[in-house]
């Protein structure tokens, strides 16, 4: 193994690692976690700032199987997942069962969170018991791994599944609470065009506000060093931050990006326009996006170890 002029390990699994999340070349890769000490993180924001990254990149993640459900009563509704190790038990007759009954359960009770319906009762047992029953006779490991509810006093709470296996249970799923007094059922329809697409644009957050501040420290530190080597005066430096941080919030804020239904009105404005056809005013209160498995830690195969393995075995 090679190291970095601090004594820093980096490994082959580092620079793969920074590889797939950055897109960058593995020489630059490895020339960028030498510089930064293994941090992946700054090492990732160094690669931008030298324009061999993409901020949009995905990082390494390993979809773990199963269904995202959801379901609404109107005003109240939730979305949660259900993992298993393989595609294969999603389809299982007796795993979508369990799913349809503890989607039901917290709908019913109006639970929200996972703490309080693996709590709950589902016959004779608790939620969690029942689930370790299902492990046990299906054979294979499966996880209750989180849940939301959202809800408004007056309007809507609509609904989207994409990807779906069966109705209302799939790879993604989507809340959109809506506060009207208008026309539920006209609010429904925009709620659910609005859940789609939050399905494919992936806002980060609601407006700019909810945006995580470390995201946006480091957004601005990549560009105002973009922007310095421009050679331009620093009141246009200033300015070029400032659109590159608008053009940011474009893609990462929902009130701000384009609606993907007519690709030209942003989000905020398309609620504006709605308030005449619904008769009211229209505020998007609030959005869960679900997508099966994100956020799951890919499991890294270390392969030098499992070559030694074999050759030792």
């Amino acid at each position: 193994m090679e190291k970095g002029n601090t004594m820093t390990e980096i490994t082959a699994k580092m620079v793969g690692e920074l590889r797939e999340k950055s897109g960058a070349g593995m020489l630059d890769c490895k020339k960028a976690l030498v510089e930064t000490k293994g941090d992946q993180e700054a090492a990732m924001d160094l690669l931008r700032k030298k324009g061999l990254a993409s901020a949009a990149k995905k990082s390494s993640r390993a979809a773990s199987q199963g269904l995202v459900s959801v379901a609404s009563s109107g005003a109240f509704a939730v979305v949660l997942e259900l993992n298993a190790e393989t595609d294969f038990v999603s389809r299982n007759e007796q795993f979508q069962k369990f799913l349809n009954d503890i989607t039901d359960l917290a709908m019913k009770n109006k639970i929200d969170t996972v703490e309080k319906l693996k709590a709950a009762s589902l016959g004779a047992k608790t939620v969690e018991a029942t689930l370790t029953d299902l492990i046990a006779t299906i054979g294979e490991n499966m996880n209750l791994r989180r849940l939301q509810a959202l809800s408004v006093k007056d309007g809507v709470v609509a609904t989207y599944v994409h990807n779906a296996l069966l109705p209302n249970r799939g790879k993604i799923g989507v809340l959109v609470a809506l506060e009207s007094t208008g026309d539920k059922e006209k609010l429904n329809a925009l709620g659910r065009q609005l859940a789609m697409h939050v399905a494919a644009a992936r806002p980060e957050s609601l407006d700019v506000a909810g945006l995580d501040k470390d995201l946006v420290a480091r957004e601005r530190s990549v560009y105002a060093d973009k922007a310095a080597k421009s050679g331009k005066p620093p009141e246009i430096v200033e300015k070029m931050i400032e659109g590159s941080l608008r053009k940011f919030y474009e893609q990462a804020v929902l009130l701000d990006q384009t609606f993907v239904i007519d690709g030209q009105t942003k989000i905020s404005a398309v609620l504006q326009n709605a308030a005449k056809d619904v008769g009211a005013p229209v505020k998007l209160a609030a959005y869960v996006r679900y997508e099966l498995g994100e956020g799951v830690e890919k499991k890294a195969d270390d392969f030098a170890a499992e070559v030694a393995k074999m050759a030792h075995g």
